[in-house]
């Protein structure tokens, strides 16, 4: 039998039945997206979420008559090839967060992957008040946006990482990724936001630095635009536009894709992962650099990419429309077939926000 048929084998195979996972805010979006991808993999996912059949969320950004509790997720990964573990809890609540850390400890006896995607944002912020002044948002933003998306993912760490120096001293390789975005490098949607993803980037850049000599990692995960429940919502309500500043949607990512990422970088060498702890991970960019897609074969563009930013900033549908006729539809073939899929440096597109698309439109 040649090697290399053999390594083609071994790496058809690969599962990961082992890993043990708690994966936060996973009754829908992104959080969702990944539990069902770990368990798509094999994994035991503790799926954590506010949202539970017996204490539906009534957000009004979310679609009404859908199943998006942590029950229908953790149905789900057990019915992707995994097992799915339905826990329902506030990630806001400092004891609970410690029992399920015990929970996973009497229950597995180890914990391989803490993936931190819960967010929150006051309901009489949502839609176009999340683009808001922030002397108009007040407390409320900076508490939502800091209390769930920052301080529960600190808090959750903290009670993980026993069990995590534990695994890893027993030949595991465990990481720590905490949903981020494009917000913590340039100005997006309002200032608590902001402030609040460049604090989790350097939480997880200061953890590694802690968590290396014990042999665990930790990511920040840039997602694109997501095509998740409450998104979808807004378009169908027609206050995406107004909600996103006019960014498209129908081309956007499923949440499924950053899942996959996350996958994808549990299989590398740990000399690959190390490497990478303690940084950013765009979703889009890791889609190239490790060869994987979203659904139907698409890898869609890095923010940062002019493959993004053309059509979405400066050649927009609507600038498009000023236009003639029997102009615009070659300028449109030409944006989406010519524009390069080139990355702006960091340096540059953390320089500040791109124009709004409505002062190209005019």
């Amino acid at each position: 039998m040649r090697w290399w048929w053999c390594v083609a084998v071994v790496g058809a195979c690969l599962s990961l039945s082992p890993c043990v996972s708690i994966v936060t805010g996973g009754s829908r979006g992104i959080g969702k997206g990944i539990a069902l991808e770990l368990g798509k993999a094999g994994a035991t996912v503790y799926v954590v979420g506010r949202s539970s059949r017996g204490r539906q969320s009534v957000e009004r950004s979310l679609p009404a008559g859908e199943d998006l509790t942590v029950e229908a997720t953790a149905e789900a990964v057990t019915a992707a090839g995994g097992v799915g573990v339905a826990v329902a809890l506030d990630a806001t609540d400092d004891r609970a967060l410690a029992q399920l850390a015990e929970r996973v400890r009497e229950e597995a006896g180890r914990l391989d992957v803490v993936a931190c995607s819960a967010y929150s944002t006051p309901p009489s912020l949502e839609g176009p008040g999340f683009r808001d002044a922030f002397w108009r948002q007040g407390a409320a933003m900076w508490d939502a946006c800091h209390g769930v998306g920052l301080r529960s993912a600190y808090v959750l760490c903290c009670e993980a990482a026993p069990l995590m120096v534990e695994t890893a001293a027993s030949g595991g390789r465990p990481i720590v990724a905490i949903v981020s975005s494009f917000g913590g490098q340039s100005y997006t949607f309002n200032v608590a936001y902001g402030v609040g993803k460049a604090a989790t980037d350097r939480l997880v850049k200061d953890m590694a630095i802690q968590l290396a000599p014990v042999g665990i990692d930790a990511v920040s995960l840039y997602p694109g635009i997501v095509r998740t429940e409450g998104n979808l919502e807004l378009d169908r309500r027609g206050e995406w536009a107004d909600a996103s500043g006019g960014l498209d949607l129908e081309s956007g990512e499923t949440p499924g894709f950053t899942g996959r990422a996350l996958v994808k970088l549990l299989e590398q060498p740990p000399e690959i992962r190390r490497a990478r702890s303690g940084t950013v991970q765009v979703v889009a960019e890791l889609a190239r650099e490790l060869d994987f897609e979203d659904d139907g074969g698409r890898r869609p563009p890095s923010i940062r990419s002019l493959r993004f930013l053309v059509p979405n900033f400066v050649l927009t549908d609507a600038k498009l429309r000023t236009f003639p006729p029997s102009i615009a539809p070659f300028l449109k073939a030409a944006r989406d077939r010519l524009v390069p899929d080139v990355l702006l440096p960091w340096s540059v597109f953390s320089g500040g926000p791109p124009p709004p698309p409505s002062s190209s439109s005019s």
